[in-house]
Parts: C-alpha cells; sequence; structure tokens
C-alpha cells in the first residue's frame, strides 16, 4: 500500500482548516432542495430562482388591507392618479348646518368682470380676495383728521368775515376728500386672484399693474401676522421664487391669511383633491336644481 497524498497531517500547522474549507465540496442543490429553486439555464443541478419566488401577495402590500392611499398601477400609463376616497371630500364640505371645518371652496363661482380679462380659457379659477380693510387705514384717519380741523377752520374763519380763506379751507377740504375717494377706489379694484396654474395680483384705476407667478416655479411660501393682525385677521404673504427678479413677492394685508395659505398650498400639492372636491359640489348643486 502505498503512503497518502499530500502532506503529513500537523494538528498545528495554521493553514490546515483554511485548506479543508477550501477544498469542501460544494454541495448539489436539486429541484426538490426548497422553494424558489431550479435548474438554471445551461446548469444540470445548478440553483436558479424562480420567477414567482418572493412575489407573492404579502400584509403590506395587499390592495384592500393597506391603509392610506393606493396608487393604482397602469402597464400603459405608468400609474394613475391616486382615489380620493368620499370620507376624505366629506372632510372639506361643508355639513348640513352649513358649517366647515375651513373654507376652501371660491368666494365666488365665477369671476367678477374685472378678473376674467385676465384668465386664459384653459385656466381654473380659485378665487379673488380684496385687501383687508385695514388697508385703508391711513386715507380714512387723513380723511376724519381733515374733517374736524378744517370744519373749526372754516368756521373760525367764517366769524372773522375772511371770505376768501374760508373758501380756501373748503376748496382744500374737497382735495382731501377726493384723496381719500381715489385711496378707497383703489382698495376696490385691488385684486388677490388664485388658479389652478398661478397667483395674480391686478391693481389701479387709471394704469393697471397686473403681476403673476405661475405655482410651479414658488418654491417657498410663507404669512406674516403682526399682533394687530391676528386680532383683526390679517396678515403678509411672502412668495419665493426660483429665479432672481420675480414680479410678485410681498402682498400686504391680505384677509384670512390662514385659510388663503391653505388654499394655495392645496393648489400647488392636492391638485387632484380640489378637482374631486369642485367637481362633486357642481354635481349636488345641479342635482339640487333638477329637484
Amino acid at each position: 500500500m502505498g503512503s497518502p497524498s499530500g502532506p503529513p497531517f500537523d494538528p498545528d500547522d495554521p493553514d490546515r482548516e483554511r485548506r479543508e474549507r477550501d477544498t469542501e465540496p460544494i454541495p448539489r442543490i436539486g429541484p426538490d432542495d426548497g422553494p424558489g429553486y431550479g435548474a438554471g439555464p445551461g446548469l444540470s443541478d445548478g440553483p436558479s430562482l424562480s420567477d414567482d419566488v418572493g412575489y407573492g401577495d404579502g400584509p403590506g402590500y395587499a390592495g384592500e388591507g393597506r391603509s392610506g392611499r393606493a396608487w393604482i398601477r397602469d402597464p400603459e400609463a405608468g400609474y394613475q392618479p391616486p382615489q380620493i376616497s368620499e370620507d376624505e371630500l366629506a372632510g372639506l364640505r361643508a355639513d348640513a348646518t352649513g358649517a366647515t371645518p375651513r373654507r376652501v371652496l371660491p368666494l365666488e363661482d365665477e369671476p367678477s368682470s374685472l378678473v376674467a380679462r385676465y384668465l386664459f380659457p384653459t385656466e381654473r379659477y380659485r378665487g379673488e380676495w380684496k385687501r383687508h380693510w385695514i388697508h385703508l387705514t391711513t386715507p380714512l384717519l387723513v380723511g376724519i383728521a381733515a374733517t374736524f380741523v378744517l370744519g373749526y377752520l372754516s368756521g373760525f374763519l367764517a366769524g372773522q368775515n375772511v371770505g376768501a380763506l374760508t373758501t380756501i379751507a373748503v376748496l382744500l377740504w374737497f382735495a382731501v376728500m377726493g384723496w381719500v375717494a381715489w385711496k378707497v377706489a383703489d382698495w376696490w379694484y385691488d385684486r388677490f386672484i388664485l388658479t389652478n396654474k398661478r397667483v395674480m395680483v391686478v391693481n389701479g384705476i387709471i394704469t393697471r399693474r397686473v403681476a403673476m407667478m405661475p405655482l410651479v416655479r414658488v418654491t417657498d411660501m410663507k404669512y406674516e401676522q403682526t399682533p394687530s393682525g391676528r386680532a383683526l385677521n390679517y396678515g403678509t404673504f411672502v412668495l419665493e421664487s426660483a429665479g432672481q427678479e420675480q414680479a410678485l413677492r410681498e402682498i400686504k394685508n391680505l384677509p384670512n391669511p390662514n385659510e388663503l395659505y391653505l388654499r394655495v398650498v392645496e393648489e400647488m400639492y392636492e391638485p387632484q383633491a380640489v378637482e374631486a372636491r369642485l367637481g362633486k359640489e357642481a354635481d349636488e348643486a345641479k342635482a339640487d336644481d333638477g329637484a
């Protein structure tokens, strides 16, 4: 008998375990050795993954058991918009008493004639707002002060038999009140407008100014309220855009800033929910008219 090939067995050899591990035979896995394994192409008994291993309906992927909104996949379109549930719409609509958790419906169904001329046909109107009456504080205070001061002055001058100065005081009062009326008219024609594509500010009586910013370009938006603004419910909106030059950045003295903020943010991030809610309201209004 010949001696076995290879070096003699040495228990203290530091490379013995590595050699035994490297020379250990690889087990052959057959088609019945476990789920998901079978003979691969070109291999007699080699391991290969089956087509359906690990892709069953798990508890976190079932369509009926998944909580929240489920995105419905369409092999042709890639994906469809999220399905807005009836419960989500019900939380945004008015109840039987007319109360709403927040006012998200447009103030008017159709834009006023002042605003309609600046909207193109495919644009969806969401609402328009005049500035808060606090915007008229300075003109009104000036008008009240001029009425008292010039009224007293004209009465005093009339007693002194100085007709020319009395006439000047009266004409000055008319001039001040004309300026106040101009400021009130300018406030009336000053509108903040929201559509599904942009925000706009339209102001001016003789010289008209129209400023707008697309919603897709708004990178940041905030509103600020002073203590008086919180007490009287008005605030200043600040819009930031990716561009350097901005035609519309700061809008002062807007009413109901929190509700208006929610309106703009919802239009930016949940346009499908807005369309679904407004469409539902329109259908209910038509049903009521038909009844």
